[in-house]
């Protein structure tokens, strides 16, 4: 009988060390080769899609920002939304991929896999983890096992959902750990392994896909004809260390901060300089998040500090980068403390 076709799959490239070639010492710059060039450099992948590749942008992902985001978003909704698509594979640095991968995560709506993938090494390295991160990535994006699993991250020879995922090292390859709910699955030479479905709201359940329509409904933004001409509110992120006084939190508000998100100590704690500036910033309708800069566990409400009181948020388990995201999206919808509190419990 004759074999079955080869499943059809959109390769969006954003650039990152994936991408990079290294120059003289021990440097590197990133997104220096072209998506066919990654492509043609792995022949193998010719035996698992029949791949579709666009270059939506060509940057380290340390600069990458939310006006790529909106085009990356718009990008992989159109190949999601084809029927002919089986799936989204996005090449990306490996700085902000959980940011990318959160964001992603949530404005998009398709049951169909989204996966991310990024290299610690550059493509020009002795030994270098893009090849196989890239045969991986397209292999869970190809599997019908990853459908309905919302947005991926595949590095290392496993598999991330984009909520729990984070990097937690500068240059080893195992840099990326999901934390206390654990891995999605590993992938061993192409070959997928699931354990578990993910846990929060996602993509074709999120309020806030498909991004166009979030736009729209934005009662506080203009309706935009185009994804890439409306700004998310301006969200800052503030690290909270001993000794921290005022200074940063009313410099954040006074630059136009909608929300604050605070890295705290602890469960989300900080001292009672900075505690009152962020009481001030909330009686003024800035929407203020704990987090915590410990990398782990959960900021509930209400421990050591009155939540309720002082109308703060509790980020729950999202880290401060990830917390960040949720509140941009979130104040698009609303402001009002407790129904931004439900989102970090939702999603």
């Amino acid at each position: 009988m004759p074999a079955a076709p080869l499943p059809r799959l959109r390769l969006l490239a954003t650039g990152g060390t994936i991408a990079g070639a290294q120059t003289a010492g021990r440097g590197y710059r990133a997104a220096a080769l072209s998506i066919e060039a990654l492509v043609a450099a792995v022949p193998q992948l010719a035996t698992l899609a029949q791949i579709e590749v666009e270059q939506v942008a060509k940057l380290g992902s340390q600069d990458m920002t939310e006006a790529v985001w909106r085009k990356l978003a718009a990008r992989a909704q159109a190949a999601l939304d084809d029927p002919a698509i089986t799936g989204v594979v996005i090449t990306h640095g490996t700085d902000t991929m959980e940011e990318t991968a959160y964001f992603l995560s949530l404005v998009v709506r398709s049951e169909k896999p989204v996966v991310l993938v990024g290299a610690m090494r550059p493509a020009t390295a002795m030994s270098a983890d893009g090849p196989m991160n890239l045969f991986n990535a397209i292999a869970v994006a190809t599997t019908p096992a990853a459908h309905r699993r919302g947005v991926l991250v595949v590095a290392n020879d496993e598999i991330h959902f984009a909520r729990e995922v984070t990097k937690t090292n500068t240059t080893q390859l195992g840099t990326f750990h999901s934390g206390q709910r654990g891995l999605a699955g590993l992938v061993n030479a192409g070959r997928p392994h699931f354990y578990a479905p993910p846990v929060r709201r996602h993509t074709a359940a999120s309020e806030f896909a498909p991004l166009v329509a979030a736009s729209a409904r934005a009662r506080t933004l203009p309706v935009a004809a185009s994804v890439s001409e409306w700004p998310l509110p301006r969200v800052d992120i503030i690290f909270a260390h001993a000794g921290m006084d005022r200074a940063l939190i009313e410099a954040a508000v006074a630059a136009g901060a909608r929300g604050l998100v605070i890295a705290g100590v602890g469960d989300g704690n900080l001292g009672a300089p900075a505690l009152a500036a962020c009481a001030a910033a909330a009686k003024k309708g800035v929407a203020v998040v704990r987090s915590s800069r410990t990398g782990g566990g959960v900021v509930e409400r209400n421990i050591e500090i009155d939540d309720d009181r002082l109308g703060f948020i509790a980020a729950d388990e999202l880290n401060p980068q990830k917390a960040r995201v949720l509140l941009m999206l979130g104040l698009t919808r609303t402001t009002d403390p407790r129904a931004l509190q439900e989102l970090f419990l939702a999603y």
